[in-house]
């Protein structure tokens, strides 16, 4: 079971490798890229929030190039299938990955990962991040939080709570929130986040946790689930009365999903610092910004270093709650 800390020499190197790529590189950069199509493997299904931005970053991407990027759906696994296709591929630059981080920092802490997240991976950078929505459903009377914590320590083991899976994101939220609160939970883990909101819907279980999207939204505004809280840095625009749940006293579960683009290790410096300049340059513009606030998701950027030590931050965070929690691997 792979797990690595930031402190580590090998990954610090690394980071400092990537905060040294000048912006002379990218101009050092042989010929790249021709006219040669570039592939960017979504590591999630099509037709989801997460393909529907990396398209629209390909279509950007495409244009200020000036050669085709074309997408490549491998989902399955978490995410990490389609990270280990990147990982596979030739260090050219013509095979990049779009992905949350969780291959990289949570995954590897649960099963065993067909890669090495420090040896197989060059992060390039942070895309957006994915807010989480902790939602009730039909069969819960909770009109907020402390409602839901109330509730919670009223009858023990008789709120259920759904999320798309044993340790997932929305699992790690939930061993925050009863250590926390010293409450006991049942968690319901889903393979997956389709069966799950058909479940929420039909009031089988009392609260979910779930990635916001328009689809999501659609079912708050018309009042079949009801948002209690939300994992985000701010409150979302789109649902400004719902308090995050930092604000709520629940800082450590105050998480979200980030989202980044990836690149096979040992691909040359220069093409990764082009690749980071020119998403940089995309996320800046109000298309990509506007199509990323209407599926309340909120854009980052930033350098690759910065990606990296976000993904080995997380890595050792996820390490520390799995071991609390007693979540035991796969």
């Amino acid at each position: 079971m792979p797990t690595f800390s930031p402190l580590s020499r090998r990954y610090l190197l690394a980071i400092a490798a990537l905060a040294l790529a000048p912006a002379a590189a990218i101009a050092q950069a042989p010929s790249w890229p021709t006219a040669k199509p570039i592939r960017i493997v979504v590591a999630y299904p099509a037709g989801g929030v997460s393909d529907t931005v990396a398209r629209a970053l390909a279509d950007k991407l495409a244009v200020q190039l000036g050669t085709p990027v074309v997408i490549e759906n491998k989902a399955g696994a978490s995410g990490s299938i389609g990270v280990d296709a990147v990982a596979k591929a030739a260090p050219d630059g013509y095979t990049i990955g779009f992905a949350a981080i969780s291959p990289l920092a949570l995954n590897p802490h649960l099963s065993k990962s067909p890669f090495d997240p420090q040896k197989d991976i060059a992060p390039v950078v942070s895309v957006m991040y994915s807010p989480v929505l902790l939602l009730g459903t039909p069969a819960s009377q909770a009109g907020d939080f402390a409602a839901l914590i109330a509730g919670a320590k009223a009858h023990p083991g008789q709120v259920r709570w759904a999320t798309s899976g044993l340790a997932s994101l929305g699992h790690i939220m939930l061993e925050q929130i009863v250590g926390k609160s010293q409450v006991q939970i049942t968690h319901v883990p889903y393979k997956g986040g389709g069966q799950q909101m058909n479940d929420a819907l039909g009031g089988q279980f009392e609260v979910l946790s779930t990635n916001a999207g328009p689809a999501v939204l659609q079912h708050i505004k018309a009042g079949k689930l009801r948002p209690l809280a939300v994992g985000a840095p701010a409150r979302l625009d789109s649902l400004p009365q719902v308090p995050t749940l930092a604000e709520l006293g629940q800082p450590a579960a105050n998480l979200s999903s980030l989202f980044g683009l990836y690149a096979p290790a040992q691909t040359p410096a220069a093409v990764v610092a082009r690749l980071n300049a020119e998403v940089n340059k995309a996320l800046a513009q109000p298309d990509i910004r506007n199509k990323l606030d209407a599926t309340d998701n909120v854009p980052t950027g930033g350098t690759a270093a910065e990606f990296a030590r976000q993904i080995a931050q997380e890595s050792e965070n996820n390490a520390r709650i799995i071991r609390a929690a007693g979540i035991q691997p796969n």
